[in-house]
């Protein structure tokens, strides 16, 4: 077995290792997301949590990790006889980014259960996790059907297994720990809120600290257990101490003073529902217990805060993570504190206290406010070019038409779903057609390796025309494997959203861009909620940029989308060839996910030698390949020649203008219903 890093090891990270810690001395906090850049110490602090938590006392021979005071009454190895125990070591199980369903919840013999009616079952992951630790590394990648079989799970302390009428029901409480790289994705909020405490790690800036990391590390590769052996005693005075606190736990007294400035906390972060202050009041206690006095104080409730809010403060999925801790600290001073001496419980708040009196958040100005960029000279008339127009119209742009400063993006909407037609593979999400593991049950086949999920109807029928060949006259059913048929399923995958963004000059003319960024927002906004990796790539002047390669941090997009100049030609054939080299890249990556491009333009092209021709030959190359596109297009004034339109033509995909992108646009039901008609006719 591999020696792991010791605990006390670890350089910095105190929030981390405090976090870890809480959860060691109280499993009810309910577990730590951690969150942070890569090579920061992650995954080796919570793989060395394990080797502090005290033994388990199991019953002998228990698959399920039953107590011997109180076994599970429905255990599937029970019934159980009382006073049989056994010791031993406190599990660390760790759940792999790509596990099946049948590794996490246990994997039913269905055969057997359907010819010989036996419930034959192998206990997965979280059984084995049962009274333990489980451990997800880059948790936010995680398949969306495990999620929801860790949020049923975490929510009722059991987890279910149900197929074609055999049910089996095991007890399965766990402290949940995952780790993250924020730059891969986010986590869905349902999964988000399961987590009691959630940490922000960063590699350390300071030179002396980051030396000490390599010396320490580079002395644990070259002898882990020499390197273990010298720091066993800390080790065991930080284990004996967990247990000390364990111990004091029951006897910490939380005041009506403190549980006052929890709730009044909450409500000043406008944290939804009740699980904030149970698991704000938890962590207070067990702070407490950890130093070891029996009162909760108020700088315990400042930290509980300061792990147990920042995921779960209400805030826009691109806001930054973290606590205003200016607010925070007024919170807690109007609402007051325990005493320092022993506990007195200090009196009510006058009737202006509340949390209606706590001050708004700052809002900043909405819209362009002063900061929208004004046409330059000449650009109001600017002829308008593009395929299919005329190209002696170039604007007459040079040192005098330099680059703009951003503008902001205007309020996001919801947004009509744009998804790729036909029925794919890629990862599981919420956007096109997909044949998955999960989903509705859509026909049944002869099964390809291990039979996965049994369609019942299929099966019977086919078993059913060979009874008197097999001896059966009576009643009952004899099945054979030849007979099993595997469940055909169809759900949604995500896809890669590849936006190719105009921020010519064009673009800046008559105020436009402060919409356009607001459209792509809310686009964005529409990805993250479906779950879809994104990238953006941006032409302006004389050449196309990969303003963010292929990702699913759909935050990294928002932020380079917010800071993106404008100004100059329109090479809208550089734009396109630089999204076709993209996609042609990621396609060797991820064969399976399928992509959608969303162009972001008026139309116009005056960039480069023959900037029409070359924007169609461009243009054809994703028809060519079959790549679902949209062209949202940004034409505006009075007069409209529609060349985003001939645009979506030459591409093989469809347009959509600003106002019809929205879900609730007038103009886009009209043209929804006229379509369905077209097609019903």
């Amino acid at each position: 077995m591999t020696t792991p890093f010791p605990f006390t090891a670890v350089v910095g990270q105190d929030d981390l290792r405090l976090a870890l810690l809480l959860n060691a001395v109280s499993p009810q906090v309910g577990g730590v997301l951690v969150r942070g850049e890569k090579g920061t110490a992650k995954s080796t602090a919570v793989r060395a949590l394990s080797a502090l938590l005290p033994a388990v006392d199991v019953v002998p021979g228990c698959r399920f990790s039953c107590a011997p005071g109180s076994p599970d009454p429905a255990c599937p190895d029970g019934p159980h006889e009382p006073g049989a125990s056994q010791a031993r070591p406190a599990r660390m199980v760790e759940l792999p980014v790509g596990a099946s369903e049948d590794r996490l919840v246990g994997a039913l013999d269905i055969e057997r259960a359907l010819a010989e009616g036996v419930k034959a079952f192998e206990p997965g992951l979280l059984a084995d996790a049962h009274r333990g630790i489980l451990y997800v590394d880059e948790v936010n990648l995680l398949h969306d059907h495990l999620v929801d079989l860790l949020l049923d799970a975490a929510a009722m302390g059991a987890s279910y297994v149900e197929r074609e009428g055999v049910s089996v029901r095991h007890a399965a409480r766990f402290l949940l720990v995952g780790t993250m790289n924020p730059e891969e994705g986010e986590l869905r909020p349902q999964l988000l809120d399961r987590f009691g405490l959630t940490v922000e790690v960063a590699a350390s800036r300071e030179p002396g600290q980051r030396v000490e990391v390599v010396r320490r590390r580079l002395a644990y590769d070259d002898d882990p257990a020499g390197f273990a052996a010298r720091w066993a005693g800390e080790e065991s005075s930080v284990r004996a101490r967990i247990v000390a606190a364990r111990e004091l736990l029951p006897s910490v007294r939380l005041g009506d003073a403190a549980l006052r400035q929890i709730a009044a906390t909450c409500a000043a972060f406008e944290v939804d529902g009740m699980r904030a202050d149970i698991v704000m009041a938890r962590t207070a206690t067990a702070l407490a217990a950890w130093a070891g006095r029996t009162d909760v104080l108020a700088e315990d409730v400042r930290q509980a805060a300061l792990l147990a809010l920042p995921h779960r403060r209400r805030r826009n999925p691109f806001d930054a993570p973290g606590l205003d801790e200016d607010k925070l600290d007024e919170t807690l001073e109007e609402f007051g504190g325990p005493g320092e001496g022993g506990g007195e419980d200090d009196p009510d708040p006058g009737p202006d206290g509340g949390p209606g009196g706590q001050p708004a958040p700052d809002e900043g100005p909405q819209g362009d406010g002063g900061t929208a960029a004004r046409p330059e000279a000449g650009e109001g008339g600017e002829p308008q070019a593009g395929p299919g127009a005329g190209e002696g119209g170039e604007p007459q742009t040079g040192p005098g038409a330099g680059e703009r400063s951003a503008v902001r993006a205007a309020e996001p909407f919801r947004t009509k779903v744009l998804d790729v037609p036909g029925v794919g593979q890629g990862a599981a999400g919420r956007r096109s057609r997909a044949r998955t593991e999960q989903g509705r049950t859509t026909g049944a086949r002869r099964p390809q390796g291990a039979l996965t999920a049994l369609h019942l109807a299929a099966t019977v029928r086919a078993a059913a025309p060979h009874q008197r060949a097999r001896g059966r006259s009576g009643p009952g059913l004899v099945v054979r494997r030849d007979d099993l048929r595997q469940a055909t399923r169809e759900g949604r995958e995500s896809n890669l959203v590849l936006f190719v963004v105009d921020a010519s000059g064009s673009m800046a003319a008559r105020q436009r861009m402060g919409a356009v960024k607001g459209a792509v927002v809310s686009l964005l906004l529409d990805a993250y909620q479906r779950r879809d990796k994104v990238g953006l790539v941006t032409f302006r002047g004389s050449a196309a940029d990969v303003a963010l390669p292929p990702t699913s941090s759909v935050d990294a997009a928002a932020a380079r989308l917010e800071s993106l100049p404008t100004g100059g030609r329109t090479p809208l054939a550089a734009g396109l060839l630089t999204a076709h080299d993209v996609l042609r890249v990621e396609r060797l990556r991820d064969p399976a996910r399928r992509p959608l491009v969303v162009v972001v333009t008026d139309g116009r092209a005056t960039g480069g030698p023959e900037p029409v021709a070359q924007a169609g030959r461009a243009a054809r190359l994703f028809a060519a390949g079959g790549v679902a596109s949209v062209v949202v297009d940004c034409e505006s004034g009075p007069v409209r020649l529609g060349l985003a339109g001939r645009l979506a033509g030459e591409l093989g995909g469809s347009a959509v203008t600003l106002d019809e992108l929205r879900a609730d646009s007038i103009a886009g039901l009209v043209r929804d219903v006229q379509g369905t008609s077209r097609r019903a006719a």
